[in-house]
């Protein structure tokens, strides 16, 4: 088959994940883009540091709230390869549609506002974190019994199991009991939320909803490994999909979304999504839509069923559009099977995420969040004005859980919330420290929360630690330390509570990138790996996946109990797809994509951190967010596919 036309000398700027930020909804200011890469000097760089120890325990760190020890300075950036952009060179986003030359964060947003910055609440009233809680050092334990609403604080319309709260608090009284202990109520009435470590808790994941291409579930261990290496790794481009040319006056449009089944693959574009032979990008069907798909949901159905959000109609520069229409789209037959939307009190919700989980579509925002049921399109519930908490967003797969923001504008706590996924209610909950603002859900089963406590982890990740809870009590099982300095995971936890990338969870532990660092000698070459978390213990298992010298690999998926990753590769070769075995951590070739120039300067334009990726079946394919107007000579690609066999 023919190699795809050679793109222009520079990367398309591509922005990240999530939908532009709607005028109608005020949003946390954006920051500045990453500065463009600088040539790098004539004589070879200073040897970078080492990375960081991999088969460390994490030490106690200093409470949250206290001063925080330098972090370890990042590595030197590489030697500018002879073609191309420079390998590990972050791809510089343009700003998302709407924004006034500013340009977007890691996912299409504005980073996390600073510990008192301003944040809109869910009815327009300004929203303000309130004072930092109190932290246990990192490495301890540090959580929770599962808090029952309480008469007369804000309840946000979901009540808690009563069997489930009755027998977690007898499980609290005898504990104490036995230990000794005395549980102090205070004055206002308000729980403590100084928790112990759960024993045990759930450690087999569960099939969900989600399909190959990635769940973001990460309980799919059970049975054997789907992928097997072909008789032959080499790879050939199947086919690419052009850049949608985006309307007059138009910055920046969404074209989120990307699924897998057996038969297609699927791609959102600027008003439609297109669903292609996963062989020959043959089109097999083309679903029209009114408006641009601003968020979706990676999870399948076993009947090939997903769910988005879209705009009612094209945005134009003076009308942006909001966000208003939650749909389920039949995969299979191409075909639109509803479309809802929800208002809180008279006005629309412009809603930020979308997912599915237990048969239940669960879309989120900053009004709040509602449900339907997948199969009918009946409500199942609605934001309600008279609530002090609101859905911000949902984790979906094999369970559904909300991320809920409560408490006053200026003494805000998230709590995460195992719920019914037909009634709503709270099965478990776990209350955060407070002044934590954001939190992404990386799996449900286990359940694995990240978020970037007191906007430590100072480069944009949104991720500092991970949170292992027992989705059956509500309490902490262990908490993760992560710095940013020395782990490549990236979450969007504003926004998109479910769109994370560089990890996944399986097998009971968490597996996630380290950043690029020297791999040593006297070269100037660098690498990173992907090491594993225990959920039980939150300490690492000494198991690790070297990407080799210039390469950076990044999980995508589980598949059984193994790990599928992506290899993104230096200047002169082609990427990998590898599965790493779960016990051993021996890698294994999938795939090894074409070294011409042509294709390699296609395929390093569809970085990890800022595009869809999915594989199976011995397919690769990689798809653009956003379509942009920007100008080039040669022609840009929104999806590159690639086979073996």
């Amino acid at each position: 088959m023919s190699q795809p036309p050679p793109p222009p000398n520079q990367p398309p700027q591509q922005p990240g994940f999530g939908p532009p930020q709607e005028p109608s909804e005020p949003q946390p200011p954006a920051p500045s883009a990453p500065a463009t890469p600088p040539t790098p000097p004539a004589q070879p760089p200073q040897q970078p540091p080492a990375g960081p120890d991999l088969n460390k325990t994490p030490q106690p760190q200093p409470g949250y709230g206290y001063p925080q020890a330098p972090g370890t300075p990042p590595p030197a950036a590489p030697p500018t390869p002879p073609q191309g952009p420079g390998y590990g060179y972050p791809q510089q986003p343009p700003a998302g549609y709407g924004y006034p030359a500013q340009q977007p964060g890691p996912y299409g947003q504005p980073q996390q506002p600073g510990p008192y910055g301003q944040q809109p609440g869910p009815y327009g009233q300004p929203q303000q974190p309130g004072p930092y809680g109190q932290q246990p050092p990192y490495g301890y334990a540090q959580p929770t019994v599962p808090m029952q609403a309480q008469p007369g604080q804000p309840g946000g319309g979901r009540k808690i199991n009563a069997q489930v709260a009755i027998i977690v608090s007898a499980v609290v009284a005898i504990a104490l009991i036995v230990g000794g202990g005395v549980w102090y109520a205070n004055s206002s009435g308000k729980d403590d939320d100084k928790q112990t470590t759960a024993e045990g808790g759930d450690t087999k994941g569960g099939e969900g909803d989600g399909k190959e291409g990635g769940s973001g579930d990460g309980g799919a261990t059970t049975g054997e490994a789907k992928e097997k290496a072909p008789a032959a790794t080499g790879s050939k481009v199947l086919f690419q999909v052009p850049s949608p040319k985006v309307p007059k006056g138009v910055t920046t449009i969404s074209i989120a979304g990307s699924w897998l089944t057996g038969s297609v693959y699927a791609k959102s574009g600027l008003s439609e999504i297109t669903g292609y032979d996963r062989r020959t990008g043959t089109k097999k069907w083309t679903l029209d839509l009114p408006g641009p798909v601003c968020a979706a949901t990676p999870h399948i159905t076993e009947d090939d069923k997903t769910a988005i959000v879209h705009k009612p109609a094209m945005p134009s520069k003076t009308d942006p559009q909001a966000c208003t229409e939650v749909a389920v789209v039949d995969l299979a037959a191409g075909s639109k099977v509803w479309t809802k939307t929800a208002k809180s009190g008279t006005m629309p919700v412009s809603f930020n995420n979308v997912t599915i989980g237990g048969g239940t579509v669960a879309a989120g925002s900053t009004s709040g969040g509602a449900a339907w049921d997948l199969a009918t399109g009946d409500e199942r519930w609605a934001p309600k004005t008279s609530d002090s908490c609101y859905d911000a967003g949902y984790g979906g797969g094999a369970k559904l859980v909300a991320v809920r923001k409560c408490g006053s504008y200026d003494q805000r706590q998230l709590h995460i919330q195992n719920v019914d996924p037909k009634s709503g209610d709270i099965l478990a909950e776990y209350k955060m420290d407070e002044g934590i603002e954001y939190a992404a859900v990386v799996s449900t089963d286990p359940l694995v929360v990240a978020a970037d406590v007191g906007d430590s982890a100072g480069d944009g990740s949104g991720i500092s630690d991970f949170f292992s809870i027992d989705n059956k009590t509500g309490k902490l099982r262990a908490r993760l330390s992560a710095p940013g300095d020395e782990f490549a995971a990236r979450c969007d936890a504003i926004y998109k509570v479910e769109n994370c990338t560089g990890v996944t969870v399986g097998n009971d532990r968490l597996y996630i990138a380290t950043e690029e660092h020297d791999s040593g000698g006297d070269s100037y070459s660098q690498t990173n790996e992907v090491v594993a978390f225990d959920l039980a213990t939150g300490k690492q298992t000494g198991q690790r996946a070297d990407a080799g010298e210039n390469y950076e690999i990044f999980p995508l998926r589980m598949d059984g109990p193994n790990v599928i990753a992506y290899k993104r590769p230096p200047y002169d070769k082609g990427g990998q797809v590898v599965s790493i075995d779960g016990e051993s951590f021996k890698e294994t070739v999938l795939m090894e994509n074409p070294s011409t120039e042509a294709v390699r300067d296609v395929e390093s334009r569809m970085s990890p951190d800022y595009s869809e990726i999915q594989f199976g079946q011995g397919g690769l394919y990689m798809s653009s967010v956003y379509a942009s107007d920007f100008t080039s000579r040669e022609k840009e690609y929104s999806v590159i596919a690639f086979g073996t066999g």
